[in-house]
């Protein structure tokens, strides 16, 4: 009789169990959803039941059915932004409800080491200004889901990471490039920012494309993804555990920080971060999504400031923007100190922020007058012994007006040297030469490892490192 009733007992727990709403963490309470969209809803429920879901901003009640394996997904609209928490109430007979929902700006945060890196910091890496930042972190509306580290081999329908205010305890917690970004962003649009946290240090490109793409690439070996435990420098396994469970979550945009891992496969780092974006896009369905992404910083790789093997990197992702449609990038040249040339982890992240903040304001939200894009090469003149190089955007002129640094110019001997650099009559011109060289060919601007230069437009940004020759 008592096996009897346990029997019972057990059935009856599974049945109520399974009866109740299942979700995933990223719809938790405290979460933000994207304003005046039609949000993404999903999860489990009893098979083949209705569901139901009730927003408190309307009371409307949409229905949607779960198939035969309890599996259900749904799009609720979604009023303008405010700070005036919500509830959302999901049922299929048992209901549960979503508290302190607030409506707002989302957006997705990924990369490696620098867009993982927290508010405190890594180990003899702290962030710059982070206590002030954690200090004043109840002023400010902003919630991040982080998505935990994990790796699997196919796709994962869910990952684990839940929604979190802006507390000073939660948020030493938050990535710091993301938080400085939401900041920049909700001092201008005055909305909640909601950000998911998707990276994983040390990750190279490939660890966030799918199998189907990867098995293309020649250079690349699957079976490194099969090792029995998962590291940052597997290929697809971030895709699959972290990336793909998050794609239903509508979001506005991406914000992208990565490169260092690939600095060894700089030349097809372009076209494999355009594949990424393209397969990006394609999983969230809310077409070409704005992509904006952060310029590696200056960094001795191999112990060799000199060398030049990451300025292939950065030449690299500034060419991916022609590649990729609505995306940008930002330069970090300047976002270094001397000191820094060992440190991975710069600790200005800020600045980092701001500048991808701008590139949201300007284009994605279309504010006038915030000025986004730095200076870039354009083309070069040889005039006797010097080139004239000139820039895009910076049609208001350059700085410093003297001692410019950073240029190098070389001869046929493909041999560089330290350069002069002056400004012209042109406002979108500089001057280069060098006594050593009396027939130059080609000019370089802290085309090195670590190389810090200080040419900036009217607004601050700082110009784009870049080189003339294709040697």
């Amino acid at each position: 009789m008592r096996t009897k009733l346990f029997f019972v007992f057990v059935l009856f727990s599974c049945m109520t169990s399974h009866a109740k709403i299942k979700l995933p963490e990223l719809l938790s309470d405290h979460m933000v959803l994207q304003q005046q969209t039609n949000a993404r809803l999903w999860g489990e429920a009893t098979p083949n039941s209705t569901v139901t879901i009730q927003s408190s901003w309307n009371n409307q009640i949409w229905e949607t059915k779960a198939d035969a394996q309890g599996i259900w997904e749904t799009t609720i609209a979604t009023p303008s932004a405010s700070f005036a928490p919500q509830t959302i109430t999901i049922s299929d007979g048992e209901p549960i409800t979503l508290h302190n929902v607030l409506i707002g700006e989302v957006w997705f945060c990924s990369g490696q080491s620098n867009m993982e890196m927290t508010l405190n910091g890594f180990s003899k890496c702290p962030i710059e200004g982070a206590n002030n930042v954690i200090a004043d972190a109840p002023n400010h509306t902003i919630r991040v889901a982080t998505i935990h580290r994990s790796g699997a081999l196919t796709p994962q329908p869910y990952a684990k990471g839940m929604w979190k205010e802006s507390t000073t305890e939660n948020a030493a917690g938050f990535t710091a490039t993301g938080y400085f970004y939401a900041l920049a962003l909700q001092k201008t649009l005055q909305v909640p920012i909601g950000l998911i946290n998707c990276s994983w240090g040390g990750s190279c490109v490939e660890g966030w494309l799918p199998e189907r793409i990867l098995k293309n690439y020649q250079d690349i070996d699957l079976n490194k993804a099969k090792e029995p435990k998962f590291k940052w420098r597997q290929p697809m396994v971030m895709y699959n555990a972290m990336l793909y469970p998050s794609r239903k979550y509508t979001i506005k945009g991406f914000i992208w920080y990565q490169g260092c891992a690939n600095v060894s496969r700089a030349a097809s780092y372009a076209e494999r971060m355009t594949a990424m974006v393209k397969e990006w896009r394609s999983l969230w369905g809310q077409g070409d999504l704005p992509f904006y992404y952060v310029e590696i910083a200056p960094f001795a790789y191999s112990n060799d400031c000199k060398g030049t093997k990451s300025a292939y990197l950065r030449e690299a992702q500034f060419k991916a923007q022609a590649m990729i449609p609505n995306s940008a990038m930002i330069t970090t040249n300047d976002l270094v100190e001397p000191y820094e040339f060992s440190q991975i982890h710069p600790k200005n992240k800020k600045d980092i922020g701001d500048r991808l903040a701008w590139q949201a304001l300007s284009k994605t939200y279309g504010y006038k007058g915030i000025y986004a894009d730095s200076p870039s090469y354009r083309e070069m003149e040889i005039k006797g012994n010097q080139i004239l190089v000139r820039f895009d955007h910076a049609e208001l002129g350059l700085s410093p007006w003297e001692e410019i640094t950073g240029f190098e110019i070389a001869g046929e001997n493909k041999v560089f040297h330290p350069a002069t650099a002056k400004l012209t009559n042109n406002p979108e011109e500089i001057a280069v030469s060098s006594p050593k060289v009396k027939k130059p060919v080609a000019v370089r601007y802290c085309f090195r490892n670590f190389q810090i230069g200080n040419v900036v437009n009217h607004r601050n940004l700082p110009l784009i490192p870049f080189r003339t020759d294709n040697w």
